[in-house]
C-alpha cells in the first residue's frame, strides 16, 4: 500500500507551510513514529512523524518549498515492489494531475502526526521513558543512552536539547540543569540530517532594487493584519507616572525580572476587574475568556514577530512569571514554541518603549478584544498638586479596542485602574 504524507495543519489559522528539511531521503527505511521531515508553520518548526513503517519512495515537495495544508509532500511505500509505482504517482502529483487532499478533513490514509520540538502531544504515562523523535535520533547519532538522561520537557519528556547538552553540544536548559556525562564520544550526525536549530549563517544585506520573498512568519503577519482591517476599533491614550514602578524594577531586576514581566503582571492584575477587556467578539455575541493569557509581541531575528503567551499571568507570582517569560522568549527565537504557546493570548502587549519610542498605536490581533501599546518612560515637567512645577517620570500607553464589544468608557476605566496600580499600589505585584 502507498501512503501519502500530507502537509498537516499546525494551527487553526494555518493554510500553508514550508518544508524546512527532510530528515529522510528516497529509499530510506522509515520506522513507525520516526520523524520524516520538519515543517515551518507561521511561527514554529514542527516534527512530522510517520504512523506507518515502510520506504520513502519519493519526495513530492522538496526542502525550501511551500505547500498548502492537505497537499501531498511525499510517498511512503510499504514494500520494495511498490516503490516504482509510488515514483510514478509522485510525478503525477508534481504535475498537478492528482487532486489535493482536502484541508478541512484529514484523509483516511493520513499517516503523519505533528509534535513540537518542545511540547509533547500527550502527557507521558507514569514510569515510562518518553523522548521526542528528534531526541531519539540525536541520541542514536551521539551514542547516548536515553535511560541515562533526565528530561527537561513537560512531564519529564526528553527533548533534543537534553541530548545535545549531554553530548557537550549545548548548555543544559536553565529550568532543569542536570549534569549528565555522555556514554560515548559524540559522533557528528550526517550533514543532511543536521538539527534545524543549528545556527544559520548571517544573510547577505539586500541590494538596492532587490525583491526578497517574505518568509512564512512575515506572510502570516500580513494575513493577520489584513483581517484586522475588518474590525472597527478605537484608541485611548493615558499618561502614567512610573516613579514607583521604576523603583520596584531596580529592586527586582537583579533577581531576573524584566520590565516586560512587571508590566504583564500589572496589566493581568488590572484585567481581573475588567473581564470585557480580554473578551472577544463572536457572531452576535461576546465570548468571555476564562483565563487572562497575556501575549507579548517579540521581534524575530529573521523578520516578522511572534507573541509568546504568559498563561494565567494573574495567577503566577512575579518571579515564576519571569522564568516563564525567559523560557518562552528563548524558544520563540529558535522557533521551538508549540502553537498553543503563541496563539492562546486573550490580551496583547506591544512594548516599543524599550526602543525609546514615546507613543504609538498597535493593531488589534485577530480574535482579541484589546491590545495595549507601551511607550518609553521620560522625565516630564508637570504641575504638582500644590500648584508648583516638578519633574516626574511618565510614560504614555495607548490601548486599541474592538468597538463591537468594548466602548470608550470601558477602556478608560481599565487604564485608570492600571495607572492607580502602577502609581500607588505597585508593591502588590510582588505579593
Amino acid at each position: 500500500m502507498i501512503h501519502e504524507i500530507f502537509m498537516p495543519a499546525l494551527s487553526s489559522t494555518m493554510t500553508e507551510g514550508k518544508i524546512t528539511s527532510w530528515l529522510k531521503s528516497p529509499g530510506d527505511k522509515i520506522e513507525k513514529g520516526e520523524t520524516v521531515l520538519i515543517v515551518e508553520s507561521d511561527k514554529a518548526d514542527m516534527d512530522v512523524e510517520s504512523f506507518n513503517e515502510g520506504i520513502l519512495a519519493a519526495i513530492v515537495v522538496p526542502a525550501g518549498e511551500t505547500a498548502d495544508v492537505g497537499s501531498a509532500l511525499g510517498l511512503l511505500a510499504e514494500t520494495e515492489a511498490e516503490v516504482e509505482e509510488a515514483k510514478q504517482k509522485a510525478i503525477s502529483l508534481s504535475k498537478g494531475e492528482a487532486a489535493a487532499a482536502p484541508a478541512a478533513v484529514a484523509p483516511p490514509s493520513f499517516d503523519t502526526t505533528v509534535t513540537s520540538t518542545s511540547q509533547p502531544a500527550v502527557a507521558a504515562p507514569s514510569g515510562r521513558l518518553v523522548a521526542s523523535p528528534r531526541a531519539k535520533k540525536l541520541a542514536k547519532d551521539f551514542g547516548i543512552s536515553l535511560e541515562s538522561l533526565v528530561g527537561s520537557g513537560p512531564h519529564g519528556r526528553i527533548v533534543a536539547e537534553d541530548v545535545e547538552a549531554a553530548a557537550g553540544k549545548a548548555k543544559a536548559p536553565v529550568a532543569m540543569a542536570t549534569a549528565v556525562a555522555p556514554l560515548a564520544p559524540p559522533v557528528a550526525p550526517p550533514a543532511a540530517k543536521a538539527s534545524v536549530s543549528a545556527a544559520k549563517a548571517p544573510a547577505a544585506p539586500p541590494t538596492p532594487g532587490q525583491v526578497i520573498k517574505m518568509n512564512t512568519m512575515q506572510t502570516a503577519v500580513v494575513k493577520n493584519m489584513m483581517v484586522s482591517l475588518d474590525v472597527p476599533v478605537f484608541r485611548v491614550s493615558y499618561t502614567i507616572t512610573t516613579e514607583a514602578l521604576d523603583k520596584l524594577y531596580r529592586q527586582v531586576k537583579p533577581k531576573g525580572v524584566t520590565m516586560s514581566t512587571l508590566l504583564a503582571k500589572a496589566i493581568a492584575m488590572t484585567l481581573q476587574k475588567h473581564p470585557l477587556l480580554y473578551a472577544s467578539y463572536v457572531e452576535n455575541g461576546i465570548h468571555y475568556n476564562g483565563d487572562i493569557n497575556i501575549a507579548v509581541a517579540v521581534a524575530m531575528p529573521d523578520g516578522g514577530l511572534i507573541t509568546p503567551v504568559l498563561k494565567k499571568a494573574d495567577q503566577q507570582d512575579l518571579y515564576s512569571l519571569s522564568r516563564s517569560w525567559k523560557d518562552l522568549v528563548d524558544r520563540a527565537r529558535t522557533k521551538q514554541l508549540a502553537p498553543d504557546e503563541y496563539n492562546s493570548g486573550t490580551f496583547t502587549i506591544s512594548n516599543l518603549g524599550m526602543f525609546g519610542v514615546d507613543s504609538f498605536d498597535a493593531i488589534l490581533p485577530p480574535g482579541q478584544g484589546s491590545i495595549i501599546a507601551i511607550g518609553a518612560t521620560r522625565p516630564t515637567v508637570v504641575a504638582t498638586a500644590d500648584g508648583m512645577m516638578g519633574v516626574r517620570q511618565q510614560m504614555t500607553v495607548n490601548i486599541t479596542c474592538d468597538h463591537r464589544i468594548i466602548y470608550g468608557a470601558d477602556a478608560a476605566s481599565f487604564l485608570k485602574d492600571l495607572a492607580k496600580l502602577i502609581e500607588t499600589d505597585v508593591q502588590s505585584l510582588t505579593l
